[in-house]
C-alpha cells in the first residue's frame, strides 16, 4: 500500500498533463493494492476523479458515450475494482507540521471539505492544493478532529521536513512527546523504515524510551508528486517508490484501521519487491533485549527455561507490555535455533499461561519465520489488573533488559496502579493547547537521564549498608536495598557507590554535566553520568544507556553509526 500520494490537484505536482487515469495506471503498474489521495489541504483531486467517473457514467446512461470514452469508463471501473482507493488529504497544521487524514472510500467530498473548514483551512484556499494556507488548527486538535471524523491519523514524513518527530528541532520535549504519543494518532510515516541505524525513527518509537512509552506503528509512503522518480533528484519519488506491505484478512479500510489500532507491529513492513522479505525477528535481534522485548532460545521445562518465559510474560504485563521471541538468541550472531513442532509448543505455552498466571491475561501467540526457522512470538499487553503473578506468589517486574522478582516498594506501586482513581473535580472550560516554546533558556539544572539508577541515601545498620534507590525511568523510589539483595543494575550502582569514590577531576565535564565512566555490560554500553548542582553537590546517575540520553546528555555518545543499508 502507498498511503501518501499527491495528484495534479496539488499545487506542487511536478508533471503537467497527467490524467487521473494515468495516475491509476501507474499505481497498478507498481503492483499496489491500496492507495490514498492526499493532496495538500484539499480534496479537489478526490472530487475531480469522482466527477470524471460520474460524467462518463451519465453519458453511458444517455447512450452518448464515444468509443474513447467507453474505453476510459471501462478502465476506471476495472481499476476501481482492483484498487482500494481511499480519499484523504495532507493537512498543514500550526508551525507547518504535516498530517495525513485518510478515510473510508465511501466518504463524501462534502464531508471532507467540511472537516478541512473545521481545521481552519480558509474557504478560498480549499481548491488550491497549496502547503501554505495561513493559520490553521494546532497539531493535537487536528489529530482529534480527523479521528473523530472516522479517519486514520498519520503524522506525515515524521522524521524529516515538516515532521512532528524531527530530531534536534528547537521545541520543548513535552511538545514532541505530545505530538508523537497522542491517543488519536494512529501511525508515523517515516522515511528511514529500513534503516539499521541506532537513531532510526522506528527504533526510537519502539516503546523502550521512558518519555515515549507508547510503541508507534511506523509505515512508509512515497509522498509522490509525480508519476515517476525524478532523474535529477532521487529523493523526488514517484508513485509506488516507497511502499508498505500490510497483512490484512481482507483489503478494506476497516482492516487497515484494525491493524493500526492493535498492538501487532509485525503486520506491517517495508515492501521489498526484489529482495528478501523484511525479517522482523532479525530486526528485533539487532536491537537486543530491552524493556519491551526479550529472547529465549528454548522453552523446555528442564533447566527452568519455560519458567523464564512465563516470568517475562508476568513482567511485561506488570509494565507496559512487550514481545517475547522463543527459538532465537538476543544477539544477531548465528542462525536462530528455531522451535521444533511450533504448534505443539504454542499449545503448551498457552496452557501454562492460563494455568499459572493470575489474574487471567490475554496474550497473542503465533509463529514467525526468521532465516528459514520457525520462531514463536508472544505479544503481551499491558495488564489492567496489576500486579500479575506466577504461581500465585511470584511477582516479576521488568527493568531494562532484566526480569526480576519485585521488591516491596515495587509491589506497593503496582497495587496503587490498580486502585480506583479518585473522582475528578468538575471539568473546567477547556484551555487552548500550549504551543511549542522555541529556544528555551537554559536553567541551572539539567533534567536527569531517563534510564539508570540514582542512589539518594545510604544508612548503616549493624554493619550493613542500606540504600535508597531511584529508578530514573519511572522515578520510582525503592528503600532498604543492600548489595546482597540488589538485582544486576542496582548491584552495579551500589558496588560503584561503596567502592569507588567520585573524584571531580576524573569527569569529562561539559558545563555542569559530565561523563564519569563508560563500559560495556551484557552487550550494551552503559554510562555513569554526573551533574553538579547549584549548591555545589554532585549527583551521580549509574548505568545509563543510550535510550535515556536525550537533550544535552547526547553529547557524550559516540558519533552515530552508518545506516548499514
Amino acid at each position: 500500500m502507498d498511503l501518501h500520494l499527491h495528484t495534479p490537484a496539488s499545487a506542487d505536482w511536478a508533471e503537467p498533463d497527467v490524467t487521473f487515469l494515468d495516475w491509476l495506471y501507474k499505481a497498478e503498474m507498481r503492483g499496489l493494492d491500496i492507495i490514498a489521495i492526499t493532496d495538500h489541504n484539499t480534496v479537489a483531486g478526490v472530487a475531480r476523479l469522482r466527477e470524471e467517473v460520474e460524467r462518463l457514467t451519465w453519458l453511458e446512461q444517455q447512450n452518448r458515450l464515444r468509443p474513447q470514452e467507453r474505453r476510459a469508463l471501462d478502465e476506471y471501473r476495472r481499476l476501481g475494482e482492483k484498487l482500494l482507493i481511499l480519499p484523504g488529504f495532507e493537512f498543514t497544521a500550526t508551525f507547518g507540521f504535516h498530517i495525513l487524514g485518510i478515510f473510508p472510500p465511501e466518504t463524501s467530498v462534502r464531508e471532507l471539505e467540511y472537516l478541512l473548514l473545521k481545521l481552519n483551512v480558509p474557504p478560498d484556499k480549499l481548491d488550491e492544493g497549496s502547503t501554505e494556507v495561513g493559520p490553521t488548527a494546532d497539531v493535537l486538535t487536528a489529530y482529534r478532529l480527523i479521528h473523530e471524523a472516522g479517519g486514520l491519523v498519520i503524522a506525515a514524513h515524521a522524521n524529516s521536513a515538516n515532521g512532528v518527530a524531527m530530531r534536534d528541532f528547537p521545541f520543548g520535549g513535552q511538545t514532541k512527546i505530545a505530538y508523537t504519543q497522542d491517543p488519536h494518532l494512529h501511525a508515523l510515516e517515516v522515511t528511514d523504515l529500513e534503516s539499521r541505524s541506532r537513531r532510526a525513527t522506528a527504533r526510537f518509537f519502539d516503546g523502550s524510551k521512558p518519555e515515549y512509552p507508547r510503541r508507534m506503528h511506523c509505515i512508509q509512503g512515497s509522498d509522490a508528486h509525480r508519476l515517476n522518480r525524478s532523474p535529477k533528484d532521487k529523493h523526488q519519488l514517484g508513485i509506488g517508490d516507497r511502499v508498505t506491505e500490510i497483512l490484512l484478512p481482507e483489503v478494506s479500510f476497516e482492516a487497515i484501521k484494525e491493524v493500526f489500532e492493535g498492538n501487532d507491529f509485525a503486520r506491517t513492513r517495508p515492501y521489498r519487491p526484489t529482495r528478501e522479505p523484511y525479517d522482523h525477528v532479525l530486526a528485533a535481534r539487532e536491537q537486543g533485549p530491552n524493556i519491551v522485548q526479550s529472547f529465549h532460545e528454548s522453552m523446555t521445562r528442564r533447566g527452568g527455561r519455560l519458567h523464564a518465559v512465563l516470568a517475562d510474560v508476568v513482567a511485561f504485563a506488570n509494565a507496559q507490555g512487550g514481545t517475547i521471541y522463543i527459538g532465537v538468541s538476543g544477539t544477531r550472531k548465528g542462525l536462530p535455533t528455531g522451535v521444533d513442532k511450533p504448534e505443539e509448543a504454542i499449545a503448551i505455552l498457552k496452557q501454562e499461561i492460563q494455568r499459572k498466571i493470575t489474574p487471567p491475561l490475554d496474550v497473542t501467540v503465533d509463529v514467525m519465520e526468521s532465516q528459514g526457522r520457525p520462531i514463536i512470538r508472544v505479544v503481551v499487553p499491558e495488564g489492567h489488573e496489576k500486579p500479575y503473578c506466577l504461581d500465585q506468589t511470584h511477582i516479576y517486574v521488568r527493568q531494562e533488559s532484566e526480569t526480576s522478582l519485585a521488591v516491596r516498594d515495587e509491589i506497593i506501586e503496582l497495587v496503587k496502579q490498580s486502585l480506583p482513581k479518585p473522582e475528578a473535580p468538575p471539568a473546567e472550560k477547556a484551555k487552548p493547547e500550549p504551543q511549542p516554546t522555541f529556544d528555551p533558556s537554559p536553567g541551572d539544572r539539567t533534567d536527569p537521564p531517563k534510564v539508570g539508577v540514582q542512589i539518594l541515601a545510604t544508612v548503616e545498620r549493624k554493619g550493613v549498608l542500606y540504600h535508597t534507590l531511584k529508578d530514573l525511568r519511572n522515578n520510582q523510589v525503592v528503600q532498604n536495598v543492600t548489595r546482597a539483595s540488589a538485582r544486576k543494575l542496582w548491584n552495579y550502582a551500589i558496588s560503584q557507590h561503596e567502592s569507588n569514590s567520585l573524584r571531580p577531576e576524573d569527569v569529562t565535564w561539559r558545563g555542569n554535566i559530565g561523563l564519569w565512566r563508560q563500559q560495556k555490560r551484557a552487550g550494551k554500553v552503559r554510562y555513569d553520568l554526573v551533574q553538579r548542582m547549584p549548591d555545589g553537590s554532585i549527583e551521580v546517575y549509574y548505568g545509563v544507556t543510550e535510550e535515556g540520553m536525550e537533550g544535552p546528555w547526547r553529547q557524550f555518545l559516540p558519533d552515530d553509526e552508518s545506516d548499514g543499508k
